[in-house]
């Protein structure tokens, strides 16, 4: 039996003495992250802000099997904010779609969450109307016509079902009595309510795809609004990437359960703890970065070596090599080896060791 076919649903209920010291010292945590990045400038800000929508969007997607191009969703957020980051990269359809659900969610968390908003977020995900070689219903409730919704795993013959949901004929109703309660203003912590949405909602799983997802820009939303700010210092996305097992194990054993959801949102606010805990390397990265741009503020750098610098500190991957140079600057090579001479020679770059093909280079300690 699953908790949607009990009695009492959905009478939600929790044992309040043992999440007070968890919810006590996630909330005290949430709030000095906030007060800290809210410290800095407004450059810094928003560039804490790009690196965890970023995050973000990416590592939600992930959870769900799909992967983006970082460089990509990094643009679109970018233009979106009004970012001037350099070198922005078209993106597609579907990265321009995730983006805008997970920017929606975020920094209009104050607008009422409705059906047509839902069904907005929806479509957003799914622009040519498939998810991979599926047609899927859009903007639509699913009506289970290929027979009622599963979660499942391993191969074709041998699946495993770890959860099936409501059936189809049940989805408004039950949708309608969810978005009541989220929009209610009704005591409760909105952290603790933030948990209980994103279970709530994957419940009732009431698209053919993209629950999952629109789930995790729910329990954003939630979390937005507890914190009053449009700003994301923090990644829930990432952090349940990370723990990806524990999180399908969780609401597994919770859907399977009783009503009482204790575990769940113990579960829920220990992987938040984490995920501030995480934001501290956004912050040093953050702080990293001014104090290199502090320290070249006199030197007369070109808008090339500006754009390239900025992608190696925001977390370029692999070596930086003269053609990755010109790939990203837009120039020849032989353009790129003098802007690489010159910050050599400005104490920016260091060649590394290995020479010939493999000649790359690195930043000098900042």
């Amino acid at each position: 039996m699953y908790i949607w076919e009990l009695p009492d649903w959905p009478k939600f209920r929790w044992n309040h003495e043992r999440l007070a010291t968890t919810l006590s010292e996630t909330r005290h945590d949430q709030g000095r992250l906030i007060g800290r990045m809210e410290a800095l400038g407004f450059w810094s800000q928003e560039r804490a802000v790009l690196r965890t929508l970023t995050q973000d969007v990416l590592k939600s997607s992930e959870i769900e099997g799909t992967r983006l191009d970082p460089d990509q969703v990094r643009s679109s957020i970018a233009r979106r904010l009004g970012l001037d980051i350099g070198g922005l990269k078209p993106a597609d359809r579907d990265v321009e779609g995730v983006v805008e659900m997970t920017l929606d969610a975020t920094r209009e968390f104050a607008q009422v969450l409705s059906m047509d908003r839902l069904f907005a977020w929806h479509a957003s995900l799914f622009p040519t109307g498939h998810a991979g070689m599926a047609n899927i219903r859009v903007a639509e409730w699913r009506d289970d016509s290929g027979g009622p919704m599963q979660v499942v795993s391993s191969p074709y013959g041998r699946q495993r079902v770890h959860f099936e949901a409501p059936p189809a004929s049940r989805i408004s109703d039950e949708i309608a009595a969810f978005l009541d309660w989220f929009n209610d203003g009704a005591e409760i912590d909105p952290v603790l309510k933030a948990g209980l949405a994103h279970l709530w909602f994957v419940t009732l799983h009431p698209f053919d795809d993209g629950n999952g997802r629109i789930a995790r820009a729910i329990a954003d939303l939630a979390l937005a609004r507890s914190e009053r700010s449009r700003r994301r210092f923090y990644s829930m996305s990432a952090q349940i990437r990370i723990e990806r097992t524990a999180y399908y194990d969780t609401l597994e054993a919770t859907q399977k359960g009783t009503l009482d959801v204790t575990g769940w949102q113990q579960w829920f606010l220990g992987c938040l703890g984490r995920a501030i805990g995480g934001a501290r390397e956004t912050l040093a990265s953050v702080l990293l970065k001014a104090r290199f741009w502090d320290k070249l503020a006199a030197e007369p750098l070109n808008d090339r070596q500006i754009k390239v610098l900025n992608r190696v500190l925001d977390g370029f991957e692999g070596k930086l090599t003269t053609s990755k140079w010109a790939k990203l600057a837009k120039c020849s090579q032989d353009t790129a080896y003098r802007d690489i001479l010159d910050l050599i020679a400005r104490d920016v770059l260091k060649k590394n060791p290995a020479g010939g093909r493999s000649t790359s280079y690195d930043l000098v300690d900042v």
